[in-house]
């Protein structure tokens, strides 16, 4: 088995973190959640039961250890939408506060921060 092969095997564990998998060649390895689909996975123990079959590629192994790190997202199309950046970006309408407002005033706050930077150098 090497880096980049499709497997398939039986979860033998669900944890808060991820998913342990008996892979078919007899060596277990671990789904971390974050490679368990595209975007957030909110209840990792009712998507994933001990038993399931799954497919996955395997993302990565250890050479001092031996533990094998393994994807289902990317066996995954992933899905065509806004940027995940816009689903986490804090708005403040009423003080207008947002993209627009940081595009205006990056180079003002820039200046500032320079200018702060410059005056407590010149204080050591």
């Amino acid at each position: 088995m090497k880096i980049g092969d499709k497997v398939s095997g039986t979860i033998s564990g669900v944890q808060p973190y991820g998913v342990f998998v008996n892979l078919d060649n007899g060596e277990q390895g671990l789904i971390h959640i974050s490679e368990l689909k595209h975007g957030f996975v909110s209840n990792i123990e009712s998507n994933y039961n001990v038993g399931d079959k799954v497919n996955v590629i395997v993302m990565g192994i250890d050479e001092y250890n031996g533990k094998i790190s393994l994807s289902i997202r990317a066996l995954e199309k992933k899905k065509i939408g806004r940027p995940i950046l816009h689903k986490h970006f804090w708005t403040d309408y009423r003080n207008k506060i947002g993209y627009k407002t940081i595009a205006r005033e990056k180079d003002q706050w820039i200046k500032t921060a320079m200018t702060a930077i410059s005056k407590e150098k010149q204080k050591k």
